[in-house]
C-alpha cells in the first residue's frame, strides 16, 4: 500500500489549489481558477484537480453540469500535519525552539490575549506533563 499523501508533497501549484478550495471549504474549477495568482488555463487546472483527487487529497459531487470539490481531510488535520513537518525539518524536532523562533519574529506584535493564550497552553501543558 502506497504512502499516504499530503499537502508537503504537492508542488506549488497544486498547494495553491488547496489552499484555494480551504479558503473556501469547497470550489468549482472556475472558483479555483479565479483564486490563483497567474492562473493557467481552465482545463490545466482541471486536470491539476483530478490529478489531486487521484492523490486522495480531494473529493468531488456533481452540482448540475459543473464538480465541486472539497478536501478529504479536515484543515486542521492538515495544518497539523504540516507544522510537524515544519518542526522536524526547521528546529530538529524542538517545540521550544519553533516558539521562540515564532515570539522573536512577532516584533513586539502579540497582543495581551495573544499572551494570555500563549500562557494559558504553556499551563495545560505543564499539567498534563508534556
Amino acid at each position: 500500500m502506497g504512502k499516504k499523501k499530503t499537502q508537503r508533497d504537492l508542488g506549488r501549484r497544486e498547494r495553491q489549489i488547496m489552499d484555494a478550495i480551504f479558503q473556501l471549504g469547497e470550489a468549482s474549477v472556475a472558483q479555483v481558477r479565479g483564486r490563483l495568482p497567474d492562473p493557467p488555463s481552465y482545463s490545466a487546472v482541471r486536470t491539476m484537480i483530478r490529478h489531486l483527487e487521484s492523490k486522495g487529497l480531494l473529493r468531488h459531487r456533481s452540482e448540475g453540469t459543473k464538480y465541486v470539490y472539497r478536501p478529504t481531510q479536515s484543515k486542521e488535520s492538515v495544518s497539523r500535519s504540516a507544522l510537524r513537518h515544519l518542526i522536524k525539518t526547521f528546529f530538529d524536532n524542538s517545540s521550544a525552539d519553533t516558539v521562540a523562533a515564532i515570539l522573536d519574529d512577532s516584533d513586539g506584535k502579540l497582543s495581551e490575549e495573544d499572551l494570555d493564550r500563549i500562557e494559558q497552553f504553556i499551563e495545560e501543558a505543564r499539567k498534563e506533563g508534556r
